[in-house]
């Protein structure tokens, strides 16, 4: 009898089978999303093939910071952020508030957000975006924790917010940066660190971040796939169902290297130690019998 074909998604074609040179932490990735439900496991199982072995689920309303750290419990080398999206920040009230400070309290829990603001779509107005934002600072500043931030068309706002906070904060990610010069120098100059995608790998609308991301200090730069969004558009290979996965963050690292004129294995290693520094993760066990390198 015939084996059964397996899901669409299951196996990446052998083109998109990448392996880093050294061990990577993504930032940003998605797995609460419903199109992982039936695959999960071997989505896990191919990242760390890739060499991700370190994955930080976005939590980005209660629903799902709780499923987030869910996961975080099930899989090791798995972690949490909790917040409230600025496209759900009408939804803000105090219940959530005291539901968010819990979370927060969780030791899977290693960031605030997703936060933060959005005026390019205004799913939520400006104001109550806003009045979302302020308070995930305060909830920022009271427990300690990084600030896992996303902003859209609102640089100039969103850099006056965390200017007034900034002393009571402890350390912040622009994470999925997109926008220009001038945005990311303001972001620098108040010591925030930088998430890159492969939004850097979209030749219509992500070509100016080539020649942006020399800018970033080695020691501000993170990577995220941000999956399952934001497919690089110049993979090798197409991928049926269009459906982003975290072991194909080496591609975006590749990427982002050959733009900043580093080896793929030093930016590997230094945006992996960044990001453990960042989140205050631990060092992923060693598989047995694995050997010191």
């Amino acid at each position: 009898m015939a084996d059964a074909t397996p899901p669409f998604d299951d196996v990446l074609p052998e083109a998109l089978r990448f392996c880093s040179p050294a061990p990577l932490v993504d930032i940003g990735a998605n797995l609460t999303h419903e199109s992982f439900a039936r695959d999960l496991e071997a989505t896990i199982q191919r990242a760390r093939a890739a060499g991700v072995d370190t994955l930080i689920l976005t939590g980005t309303d209660r629903e799902h910071a709780e499923q987030a750290v869910t996961l975080a419990r099930r899989y090791p080398g798995l972690y949490a952020t909790a917040g409230v999206h600025p496209h759900d920040a009408s939804r803000w009230d105090a219940q959530l508030e005291a539901a968010m400070r819990e979370l927060h309290r969780q030791p899977e829990v290693v960031s605030v957000g997703e936060c933060g603001l959005d005026f390019n779509r205004n799913f939520s107005t400006p104001a109550e975006q806003q009045h979302a934002f302020e308070a995930q600072l305060a909830l920022a500043a009271e427990s300690g924790l990084p600030l896992f931030l996303h902003e859209r068309d609102a640089g100039p706002r969103m850099r006056e917010m965390l200017h007034a906070w900034r002393d009571d904060i402890s350390k912040a990610v622009v994470h999925c940066f997109t926008a220009d010069r001038d945005t990311l120098y303001g972001y620098l100059d108040l010591d925030l660190h930088i998430g890159l995608t492969g939004w850097l790998c979209d030749e219509r609308r992500g070509h100016h971040l080539r020649e942006l991301v020399g800018a970033i200090p080695a020691e501000r730069l993170m990577v995220e796939t941000d999956c399952p969004y934001l497919l690089p558009r110049n993979l090798p290979a197409k991928l049926k169902g269009r459906r982003h996965e975290p072991a194909l963050l080496p591609w975006i690292v590749r990427e982002i290297a050959h733009w900043r004129g580093d080896t793929e294995a030093d930016l590997a290693r230094t945006t992996t130690a960044t990001a453990r520094a960042f989140f205050g993760l631990d060092e992923p066990a060693r598989e047995e019998g694995q050997q010191n390198g």
